[in-house]
């Protein structure tokens, strides 16, 4: 049986390859449990060509892609060497068998000179490796973000060690097979992967490990870092040196620990015109210094500060693309000049055919030589060419360009149209991460990294890798990020997931369970959270309720049964003009101070999680944390907003005016109710009119109907 098998082991598993490079068994030792599919004949590795190149080969075979499975495999110390079926080459895979997971790495092909004779090329022409193909087992869960599945006995994953390797899956009847590939255009060899099969209680730990031995982003002690990952963020465009003081008051009667700054608060920007440029604002007439002490005034008043920035994103008014367009902005297509472009055409001949090219009227721009060219309309007929062009946007220099120019179109971002995205093959973006790393060294301590999902293809390569560009060069490392899109790498440094963009109030709560509700679980699955937030400050008006208590309360309460936190776009100025400020920083408050003493206990936050169930928590008559259901009562008025719980055999409805102030009667008794401003207050005297503004508490031991019936039959005077 030694000589048909191969084993690969360390203190977790084993894992039991054929010599015909069949995958044939995956034990993890802690309890003897199979964790693979077995009896499907899969290969650990496999190579792809875009064509056969060997002569006999290519005669003999379709010329189209083609993968080659793997056929033979022996081991010499810690390479294993492959064979492949057809292909006349073998590869080297060195492996690392770590205490807690074991590595594979492609470093190198063996040929012979009959591989490819007479050919003048690179050989092998392998343009993909699978260092890993791994059928397991059907689990409870599955991470699709981390590449892991798992339960509550065993979680098995393929996880990226390079933020070059393509991981994934693919679902099968009974199973799931894990893969990993290098991709010669990105990077062949020396991109190591890990397999990790451990006790689900232990996996996180092996994770670690492989991050420490990398020296890799270490995304299990960020997720571990309680209670910092799991704070709300006071999100804010408009700190200055000037109202640092102010900002700092309402984030502490909010409970915020966490300050996610903007960058436009202190760089100057236009949407995202300007994008790339970080050119301080006149706010900040010291520049970086007047920087430095904001966040040294907000870190002495106990509050740590995050960057919100765009990464990928270059301005089409930034220095980037006026007066000449940078070549290393990403372009759409490239097209080749089939004629010379003077100065005064209007009409732009290539040699490709443009069909099926960008059509949005926003998006519309070539670019030749520095010089950015809008366009109308393409012919998809020889001779191929744009029509409808005006010369010289964004006030880029006019010239005449010659034939065989290479050019394209300029990959715009579809949010807005107001920038272009980098090109992450080029060094454009190490040129921005240098920047962005020197804002961040001004004091800022966690990253949100927006609009990442504006890169070239492949997304899932260069999404995490454009923000890893980044991370790398921090100074001290975050203590946690975020983003508006994610891949696989980046589970190692994006520990705090993603936030959704802004619900208006009339929406908000359906949006909550409809959108982070819904992917809290799933993110679970991954071993993170996400963040519940963005939200806004909204202002009652005569379109909207804006921003009550009880929407913050209902989506703070149901990130917090998830162990999430939210971030709430904070403008000042909306802050000064809220009637109800007090009481909806009040509410965050509470739940951050939840949040921080871990208060809520598993069942609570069983029954937090239902969609469309409210609660409330309050302070008691003991000055005691109180978690209740409530329901919205249906009032006759739009600016009086009502909710009905009950303690023990007392009823209570929890209300207060949307905008304002005024006096509300009830068909009532006065005898048969009391009011309080808090549950351990004194009563309010009330004679024939409630007053209404604040959150208050009516209490009664009338019957549910009749409370209900009084607010749906209320006058507000």
């Amino acid at each position: 049986m030694k000589n048909q098998n191969i084993v690969l082991e360390n203190e977790m598993f084993t894992l039991t390859v054929g010599r015909n490079c069949i995958v044939k068994s995956l034990i993890i030792k802690a309890t003897g449990e199979e964790c693979l599919h077995c009896g499907e004949d899969i290969s650990l590795f496999s190579v792809t060509q875009e064509r056969p190149f060997n002569n006999e080969v290519k005669l003999s075979h379709p010329n189209c892609r083609t993968t080659y499975h793997g056929n033979s495999l022996r081991r010499d110390g810690d390479r294993l060497i492959v064979g492949f079926e057809i292909a006349p080459y073998e590869a080297v895979v060195t492996v690392k068998e770590a205490a807690q997971y074991i590595s594979f790495e492609l470093v190198d092909f063996i040929l012979s000179p009959e591989s490819y004779p007479d050919l003048c090329m690179t050989a092998p022409p392998a343009v993909e490796f699978c260092l890993l193909r791994i059928p397991v087992k059907n689990r409870t869960n599955f991470g699709e973000w981390m590449n892991v599945s798992w339960d509550e006995r065993a979680a098995i994953n393929v996880l990226g060690i390079s933020p070059y390797t393509k991981i994934g899956s693919e679902r099968r009847k009974g199973y799931r097979l894990l893969t990993a590939e290098s991709v010669k255009s990105l990077k062949l060899k020396g991109c190591p992967t890990a397999l990790i099969a451990a006790p689900t209680n232990r996996f996180l730990d092996a994770v670690e490990s492989l991050e420490e031995d990398y020296d890799l982003p270490r995304g299990v002690a960020s997720r571990r870092n309680h209670p910092t990952i799991n704070s709300s963020e006071f999100w804010t465009a408009c700190l200055t040196p000037d109202n640092v003081d102010e900002h700092i008051a309402y984030a502490q009667k909010g409970g915020f620990r966490l300050m996610l700054i903007y960058y436009t608060a202190f760089i100057k920007e236009e949407g995202y015109f300007f994008c790339g440029d970080y050119d301080y604002l006149p706010s900040y007439k010291n520049g970086r210094e007047d920087l430095k002490m904001v966040l040294a005034r907000l870190k002495s008043a106990g509050i740590t500060p995050g960057l919100h920035i765009l990464q990928t994103h270059i301005g089409l008014k930034s220095r980037y693309v006026t007066p000449t367009v940078d070549y290393r902005i990403n372009l759409k297509r490239e097209f080749i000049l089939s004629r010379p472009l003077l100065e005064d055409s209007t009409e732009v001949y290539v040699a490709q055919n443009p069909t099926d090219s960008e059509m949005h009227p926003a998006c519309r721009y070539l670019t030749f030589g520095g010089e950015m060219i809008s366009y109308e309309a393409f012919t998809t007929e020889p001779p191929y060419k744009f029509t409808g062009c005006k010369r010289g946007q964004y006030n880029t220099s006019i010239s005449s360009h010659p034939t065989g120019l290479r050019g394209g179109i300029l990959d715009i971002s579809e949010f807005g149209a107001m920038s272009a995205y980098v090109d992450q093959t080029t060094d454009l973006q190490d040129e921005i991460a240098d920047k962005i790393a020197d804002i961040y060294s001004m004091g800022f301590e966690f990253v949100y990294f927006d609009g990442s999902e504006g890169t070239n293809i492949p997304y899932g390569i260069h999404i995490p890798s454009a923000q890893y560009r980044v991370y790398k060069k921090l100074s001290p490392s975050p203590l946690f990020t975020e983003g508006a899109a994610k891949a696989h790498f980046g589970w190692h440094h994006q520990s705090g997931g993603n936030a959704f963009d802004v619900f208006p109030p009339e929406k908000f709560k359906r949006a909550i369970d409809r959108h982070p509700l819904e992917e809290a679980p799933r993110m679970r699955q991954d071993f993170s959270r996400i963040n519940f937030g963005w939200w806004n400050l909204c202002l009652p008006s005569e379109e909207t309720m804006g921003t009550q208590a009880d929407l913050f309360e209902y989506g703070t309460s149901k990130a917090a049964s998830w162990d999430c936190p939210a971030a709430i776009q904070m403008d000042l100025n909306n802050l000064k003009r809220h009637p109800r400020t007090d009481d909806i920083l009040e509410v965050m408050r509470r739940w951050e101070d939840v949040r921080r003493k871990n208060w809520l206990t598993e069942e609570q936050k069983l029954m937090l999680r239902e969609p469309g169930k409210e609660f409330h928590l309050l302070i008691n008559e003991q000055w005691e944390y109180e978690l209740v259901p409530y329901e919205q009562i249906k009032t006759p008025f739009r600016e009086l907003r009502a909710f009905l719980f009950q303690r023990n055999d007392t009823r209570y409805v929890a209300f207060w005016h949307i905008s304002g102030s005024g006096k509300m009667k009830l068909s009532l008794s006065p005898d048969d109710y009391i009011v309080k401003k808090d549950m351990g207050d004194e009563m309010l005297h009330i004679k024939d009119h409630i007053p209404v503004e604040g959150l208050c508490y009516l209490s009664s031991h009338l019957p549910r109907e009749a409370i209900i019936n009084a607010f749906e039959t209320a006058e507000l005077l």
